[in-house]
């Protein structure tokens, strides 16, 4: 977000000395995007930032994916893939389940509740949304305090790590990218000022608060966990061993840094007719997109039907989410709280039998839902595998295939 910010102590002018009250010198980190042409900011660090002390691969298992063929609707239960008390030891990190992904984006789910080692993304942004739970996200700059509807925004290489703070469980539903992730390109200004059509403003999204965590406690040795692309682009991990904490930043400006926006602070756009996904737009990155659903005053035409048309995804995926509410479309195909739909392009699809004749009338919808549509098609991780409702394709028909 070109959205500046000036945090903690930075000297007047970029780029020159800048000494503590002792007269050493702060060590300057630009974090920028797009080679020096885009979105940056400036970080003052006590120590060194590239110093490392070693370097050992991390184990980064359940990466692979496989095509979704035949091709086929899918449901997948995600409250299943977690158990009894395992995620009493889960983190935000490495206990993440990959569902769906293709070269642009991957869509992962974890379930935690133990705080995650030190962690940064080198591929892409990530955008996490809390499906439930609290938890307080340590960044290189500043503290994030994240609560169920929030998305936490954290553009690539941001150091940082999960702490969750409640008593239930974190549940987590995690994209990753393989490019930026920002606000719908059409509802900023030439300036990047978010527009006065768009359903949020800058009010809305939340940087990290300080004061810094500045760590100056003598720590050393402090392992990193890096995701990153290997020599034939597949993704691959190494824990790099910092020399000092992290966290060791005193002030910091710019336009580049993490942030939260809040499902609950999007204002819905509605219409006479029904209004099709683009109007339940939040961000985007390179070939995806990212929509949600919240409760809303549906079409209000004499002759409106409120529930989706049936449409073919003739250019993308569609990946659905369901956060909460009561998501009038799927009822009668096994969908509530923690499912994911995911509706390939080739398939036609829209609401289960009998929504179409049930929606007329109805005057609201009390729905929370979180939408991925990607440009190229998605392959099926583990995760999904080991969630997978097998009589979900069938649903609209009322029978499967023969015996």
């Amino acid at each position: 977000m070109p959205h500046y910010r000036s945090v903690g102590d930075v000297p007047p002018k970029r780029h020159t000395q800048h000494r503590d009250a002792d007269g050493r010198l702060r060590f300057e980190e630009l974090m920028g995007e797009e080679g020096f042409s885009a979105d940056s900011s400036l970080l003052y660090h006590r120590e060194i930032p590239s110093a490392i002390t070693d370097a050992r691969p991390w184990d980064l298992t359940g990466q692979d994916t496989v095509a979704n063929h035949p091709l086929k609707p899918r449901h997948l239960t995600l409250h299943s893939l977690t158990r009894g008390e395992d995620w009493r030891t889960a983190d935000a990190v490495t206990g993440r389940r990959l569902l769906l992904g293709n070269g642009d984006v991957r869509i992962s789910y974890a379930v935690t509740g133990a705080p995650s080692p030190y962690y940064r993304n080198g591929i892409g942004d990530e955008c996490v949304y809390v499906e439930s739970g609290t938890a307080r996200v340590e960044t290189v700059f500043g503290v994030l305090d994240v609560r169920p509807g929030d998305y936490v925004v954290l553009p690539r290489a941001t150091t940082h790590r999960w702490l969750p703070t409640g008593d239930g469980p974190l549940r987590l539903y995690c994209v990753e990218a393989n490019s930026h992730i920002a606000p719908a390109r059409r509802y900023l200004s030439r300036h990047g000022q978010l527009l006065e059509h768009a359903p949020f403003c800058e009010r809305d999204l939340h940087g990290p608060e300080g004061p810094l965590l500045a760590e100056d406690d003598g720590t050393t040795d402090v392992d990193v966990y890096v995701k990153h692309r290997g020599a034939r682009g597949e993704i691959v991990g190494t824990v790099h061993t910092q020399a000092t904490h992290p966290f060791d930043v005193v002030g910091w400006d710019g336009c580049l840094y993490p942030y939260t926006f809040s499902i609950h602070d999007f204002e819905p756009i509605t219409g006479r007719v029904h209004q099709p996904p683009p109007a339940h737009q939040v961000f985007e990155g390179d070939n995806f997109v990212i929509c949600n659903f919240v409760p809303r005053k549906v079409d209000y035409h004499p002759l409106a039907i409120p529930v989706p048309y049936y449409h073919s995804n003739v250019d993308s995926d569609e990946v659905m989410f369901y956060c909460g509410g009561d998501y009038e479309a799927r009822k009668g195909s096994g969908i509530g709280q923690g499912s994911v739909s995911l509706h390939p392009g080739g398939h036609a699809h829209g609401p289960q039998p009998g929504a179409y004749e049930r929606s007329i009338g109805a005057e609201s919808f009390d729905e929370l839902a979180v939408m991925v549509d990607t440009f190229r098609p998605l392959e099926l991780g583990e995760g999904a595998l080991a969630a997978d409702d097998p009589g979900y394709a069938w649903t609209w028909a009322g029978r499967g295939p023969a015996a």
